[in-house]
């Protein structure tokens, strides 16, 4: 089974729930990260200004200083700073003084001396469960000859920045967590307030019914985003409204045609029956007859094949056409009745082929001859003009007959359609034949039009070409 996708709100919920999380926790990690960089320069500043309290005191040592006295001025030379611890050792690695309570005497043998104390150069460790920070520098001295290079290892407790760095992360965490809540739910209900028009766009459709599409949503009343949603649905309801009302003329037609040639086959047969009739005369009776069931017959072939035309099942035999040699055998078959209409047939243009269904072409070129001699007036000419545009053979039937309105022209190609109102019905077709040029064209892969003016009607048939 298809898995649904999950809703609108839940994407953009977790979507922006997750740049806010990220954008916190990375605020979080920034303010972090200053703070203990703030802390380690505090104790940078705090053991330079230990190691210069140093220096000055090793260089305002007297000579021949006593041992109590030289521990006495090294104690008290450095005040203010209770956290830090120092020891001084001589070049050799005996110890010189170190402030009671210290051991730094394993730091000052594998910590590697430095020139200057910065963030950079301090180092970190543990000892008896205390965390230090420190460094060992190296100086010069006159006061003590026997060496004249000292060792100072200087340190300072951090344990104190370290529980404020640990607090600070636990109720940053907690911040996070709660400020990540807070917004991912201020997020879910703007959503769902956002999605307000989008759920009364679908009340608005859920009520438009088949009865009611003429009904059409206002475009200027929703949000910005849902313009094109709203007018392509107005779109698609017009497009239904248009079927929905050509499906009930097809039907009402397709009653219409039906009801006069039965309402004469009715008719004729309770004339005959209505009293004793000769042989011949009961004749002539099924002869008429035969005309109506003939024209019954060839209006559900009609149908049958547009309706093959609607499911596309209609498949062109492909040879190679003629299309001039087709109209003149049309001519040839249309002569007769032409002359008795006293219409002339003329023929121009240069040869032109087509790969096609002869059956298909001959019926479309045929309903379109048959339909221009029908509307052309007695002594005009029905011309039929050949050519070839670009990649196409172009096929235009003109007859000098009225002209049809330019509001009829984009429906004449329609089932049943005539735009004469007072030729409807007359017994001169069913209103068919366009509609099945149309598809047969269209099954081919070309395109028909018309245009009219009041000097006649054009049909144009245009159709993928081949060489001759």
């Amino acid at each position: 089974m298809r898995r649904r996708p999950a809703s609108l709100a839940v994407r953009l919920t977790v979507s922006i729930g997750a740049v806010i999380t990220v954008v916190l926790l990375t605020f979080g990690w920034i303010v972090e990260r200053s703070i203990n960089n703030h802390f380690i320069q505090q104790d940078v500043d705090e053991l330079n200004a230990v190691v210069q309290a140093l220096k000055h005191a090793l260089a305002t040592l007297p000579p021949d200083i006593a041992p109590v006295e030289l521990n006495q001025r090294l104690a008290n030379a450095v005040s203010g700073h209770h956290n830090a611890q120092y020891r001084i050792s001589s070049d050799s690695g005996i110890r010189i003084y170190a402030t009671p309570g210290s051991d730094l005497d394993r730091f000052a043998q594998i910590a590697q001396p430095v020139d200057k104390i910065t963030i950079d150069t301090v180092g970190i460790w543990q000892d008896h469960g205390e965390t230090f920070r420190g460094a060992v520098l190296r100086v010069g001295t006159d006061r003590f000859p026997a060496s004249p290079i000292l060792t100072i290892a200087v340190a300072t407790g951090i344990d104190f920045h370290l529980h404020y760095l640990e607090s600070f992360r636990d109720y940053l965490r907690i911040i996070t967590i709660a400020a990540c809540l807070i917004a991912i739910l201020a997020t879910w209900l703007a959503v769902h307030q956002g999605h307000a028009p989008i759920r009364r766009i679908s009340r608005e459709m859920r009520k438009i019914g088949s009865d009611q599409l003429h009904i059409r949503l206002e475009p200027e009343a929703v949000p910005t985003e849902l313009v094109e949603l709203a007018t392509s649905f107005n779109g698609m309801l017009e497009r239904l409204e248009n079927v929905f009302r050509r499906l009930s003329d097809f039907s009402g037609d397709i009653a219409h045609e039906l009801r006069t040639p039965v309402t004469n086959l009715k008719t004729q047969t309770e004339v005959a029956l209505s009293q004793a009739r000769s042989v011949e005369q009961y004749r002539e009776i099924l002869y008429s007859n035969l005309e109506e069931y003939e024209r019954m017959a060839k209006m559900l072939s009609d149908m049958l094949f547009l309706a093959q035309a609607d499911n596309n099942l209609l498949k062109p035999e492909l040879v190679k056409i003629d299309l001039q040699a087709e109209m003149r055998n049309l001519f040839d078959y249309f002569g007769a009745w032409a002359e008795e209409r006293d219409v002339e047939l003329e023929l121009v243009g240069p040869q032109a082929c087509i790969p096609g269904d002869r059956l298909m072409i001959r019926r479309a070129l045929s309903n379109l001859l048959s339909n221009a001699i029908r509307y052309t007036p007695p002594g005009g000419v029905v011309i039929a003009i050949f050519g070839v545009e670009s990649t196409n053979a172009r096929v235009c039937i003109k007859n000098p007959g009225p002209p049809i309105p330019q509001k009829h022209i984009a429906q004449i190609f329609e089932r049943f359609y005539r735009p004469d109102a007072s030729r409807q019905r007359s017994g001169e077709g069913a209103g068919l034949g366009l509609a099945i040029v149309k598809s047969i064209v269209e099954a081919h892969g070309g395109t028909i039009s018309a245009c009219s003016t009041v000097k006649g009607t054009t049909f144009k048939v245009l159709l993928p070409s081949t060489k001759c």
